[in-house]
């Protein structure tokens, strides 16, 4: 039988902790901290994570029915809702940011040379953003409208891995055309976004870096078409043409040829037009590329089904980023623990599987690559025969 350490512990190897430490030291995370330090808070938010708590008090009861396992845990002090509270308050919510920025780092490295699903060797990101939606009495901070209050998760989802390169919090109001000013352009990459980040200014910017984007157009967009090419219409394609900007502040603001691509869908009964300043891929590339920006959307809603970012543990800026960076941490570890075992389940199966067996002392490879044998000689291997 296996003693060794608990399933929990064995997921918590896995991160860098003298990392982790820096990030504390740099933010004077334990400053006049004599317990309850930030690895430990770090440990209860995300076993509430793994586990799917809904509130402190239910974190409080879960960790203190396993006292006799929480110094195995890393948890040498003792849990109550109050402690977290004050620690999801006070404590700086940028240091779970910088760790979870530095484990995305470390994941994109494990799964850089894994397919896109795309003949595209270059780096193809999705762009977009989720809102999640609060009440205004409680979250008078994240204003959004007259009646509510919102945070919106700005994200870049790098498509080897679904693993999100970049993430940003903001308030409600903050406009998803805002984000492409804080991006750092990746020169030969591809920026896949909707219609709402339509702004050519920003766009030529993104051009001038040596980046390509692919974008629906707006019903307002003015061009004329300077040249053309065959399509094949069996495929959905409807044309494929070299096109100059007329609008009196888009020609100025983008003065180069772009390209536009039509797509019929005929499931949707719809026509799809995307811009976009490459001219070299096939049309029905640019096409596919396009529908891959859905994955940023099932991005957004598997977190928001197997992590809790849409329900808080606490009503302050701070707790609420601080959970949702750690949140976001939780999913880079397992994404960085399915490569490092070559796990072919899927994150849900993972996460699932990790959330019933934390307290387990169950080698985690041997958890996680283990089938259960069905067979019939051993579901009935005890029956006892009736006749011989």
């Amino acid at each position: 039988m296996y003693t060794g350490k608990l399933v929990f512990t064995q997921l918590m190897d896995h991160l860098p902790w003298d990392t982790f430490h820096r990030y504390v030291k740099r933010y004077n995370g334990n400053h006049k901290v004599k317990s309850f330090f930030c690895a430990e808070q770090y440990r209860c938010m995300a076993f509430a994570q793994l586990t799917c708590r809904e509130s402190l008090r239910d974190i409080e009861t879960c960790l203190r029915a396993q006292v006799k396992r929480l110094y195995h845990m890393g948890i040498t002090s003792g849990i109550s809702r109050s402690t977290l509270a004050v620690a999801n308050q006070n404590r700086n919510w940028h240091i779970y940011a910088d760790f979870a920025q530095h484990l995305i780092r470390k994941a994109r490295l494990l799964y850089r040379d894994d397919d896109n699903g795309l003949d595209i060797p270059d780096t193809v990101y999705a762009l977009d953003s989720s809102t999640i939606d609060l009440c205004l009495n409680l979250f008078p901070w994240a204003r959004f409208r007259r009646t509510k209050s919102a945070v919106k998760l700005h994200t870049l989802l790098d498509l080897r891995g679904y693993i999100p390169a970049f993430i940003h919090i903001s308030d409600g109001k903050l406009h998803d055309v805002n984000l492409l000013d804080q991006l750092v352009p990746e020169p030969g990459a591809f920026y896949v976004m909707d219609r709402a980040y339509l702004d050519f200014t920003r766009l030529y910017r993104l051009h001038q870096s040596l980046c390509f984007f692919v974008l629906r157009t707006k019903k307002n967009t003015r061009y004329r078409r300077t040249d053309y090419r065959k399509v094949d219409r069996s495929t959905g394609l409807v044309c494929d043409h070299t096109i100059k900007l007329t609008g009196t502040k888009s020609i100025k603001d983008f003065p180069q040829p772009l390209r536009v691509v039509k797509y019929r869908d005929k499931e949707r009964n719809k026509t799809l037009t995307f811009i976009t300043n490459n001219f070299s891929l096939p049309s029905i590339t640019i096409c596919e590329l396009y529908r891959n920006r859905w994955h940023v959307e099932l991005f957004f809603k598997w977190i928001k089904q197997h992590l809790r970012i849409k329900s808080f543990y606490g009503l302050s800026e701070n707790a609420v980023k601080s959970q949702i960076w750690i949140a976001v941490s939780v999913y880079v570890l397992v994404a960085i623990i399915k490569k490092r075992l070559a796990l072919e389940q899927s994150f849900h199966t993972i996460l699932q599987t990790l959330s019933l067996t934390l307290f387990e002392k169950i080698p985690l490879n041997q958890l996680l690559t283990t089938e259960l044998d069905f067979s019939p000689d051993l579901m009935y291997r005890n029956q006892l025969e009736l006749f011989d």
